[in-house]
C-alpha cells in the first residue's frame, strides 16, 4: 500500500514532476512508521553535482509527517532538524525511513540505495496538529 497525500505535493505527489515523487509506504506494516524511496534528478542541482540540501530536507519531512498521517495524524511541520553528514550525489535512489517517536514528534534517516550505501542525512522534526 503506497501513502499519499494528493497527487501534487512535491514529496509525494505523482503528478509533480518537479517534486521528488517519493515512493512511502508502511514499515513493517506499523502506523508511524514508513519507508520508501525516492530519485535525486538533475532537477534537485544543489553545488557541485551534489542534491540541494533543501531537497534532502524536503524529503525527511515529507517522510515524517506521512508516518503521522499513518497513525491518522494529519499535521504540519513546524521545527525542523536537520543534520547532512554526507552530500547526496544526484542520479541515485535515496531510501529514506522515518518513525514517530511521540505524538507530534517523528525522525528519519535517509541513505544511498546499493553496493556502498553511504548514511546521507538525519531529522527530527516537531509537528502541530491540522485542524
Amino acid at each position: 500500500m503506497s501513502l499519499a497525500h494528493h497527487e501534487l505535493c512535491f514529496g509525494c505527489g505523482n503528478a509533480n514532476l518537479f517534486g521528488l515523487q517519493m515512493e512511502l509506504e508502511p514499515a513493517d506494516g506499523q502506523p508511524g512508521a514508513v519507508t520508501g524511496r525516492f530519485f535525486l534528478k538533475q532537477d534537485h542541482q544543489g553545488p557541485e553535482g551534489a542534491a540541494h540540501a533543501g531537497v534532502m530536507a524536503a524529503a525527511l519531512e515529507e517522510a515524517m509527517g506521512m508516518a503521522l498521517h499513518s497513525r491518522g495524524v494529519h499535521a504540519r511541520a513546524r521545527r525542523l532538524e536537520v543534520e547532512l553528514v554526507a552530500d547526496p550525489p544526484l542520479g541515485v535512489f535515496v531510501r529514506v525511513d522515518a518513525r514517530v517517536n511521540d505524538d507530534l514528534e517523528a525522525a528519519a534517516s535517509a541513505r544511498e540505495v546499493g553496493e556502498g550505501a553511504r548514511q546521507l542525512a538525519e531529522a527530527r522534526g516537531f509537528f502541530e496538529r491540522l485542524g
